[in-house]
């Protein structure tokens, strides 16, 4: 298993924090351990290991200490490195100029996409095409288009014909 933090050398030192009835693992090696102050447990945060090198520290820093509080949950940036999960929604928006640093270095980026499967993302695609389509017909009918108006009708029966598609190998 490797190093939660530098991802390189081998996991020798193992954390784990229980929370209500979760659990949450940190897996370090004897170099990362020791920059973190492992050795003694009051020298770090199972936030800052989770969420990245220095993360509640940076939230500090850009909020401006441990002053700012949630309007809605009243977290603070203390509860959030004691929990490694911030309180509620509206902490995103309280605490999101600290936040914004952490979730880029963490994810491909800040703002959720979902997923979708992919013959359900080319249907939606074919529909919408179809729909734009419909409308540039119409508008061709009503300006007297004809010529126009013939090539999307048959643009339509194109793209609206059944597909056939093979399984993957």
């Amino acid at each position: 298993m490797l190093c939660r933090i530098c991802k390189e050398k081998e996991a020798t030192v193992h954390l784990s924090q229980i929370t209500g009835e979760k659990i949450q693992k940190v897996d370090l090696c004897e170099e990362c351990a020791k920059q973190k102050g492992v050795n003694d447990p009051a020298g770090f945060s199972l936030a800052d290991l989770l969420l990245g090198l220095g993360a509640a520290q940076e939230i500090d820093t850009v909020a401006g200490g441990s002053t700012l509080k949630c309007p809605k949950c009243g977290f603070t940036q203390a509860d959030f490195k004691k929990a490694g999960r911030l309180g509620c929604a509206e902490c995103y928006r309280t605490f999101s100029e600290g936040l914004e640093g952490l979730l880029k270095t963490m994810h491909k980026g800040t703002r959720h996409a979902g997923k979708a499967p992919r013959a359900l993302q080319q249907s939606r695609e074919q529909g919408d095409r179809l729909k734009l389509l419909q409308k540039k017909l119409a508008k061709a009918i009503i300006d007297e288009d004809f010529e126009t108006a013939a090539l999307l009708r048959d643009e339509i029966k194109l793209a609206s014909a059944p597909v056939e598609t093979f399984p993957a190998k």
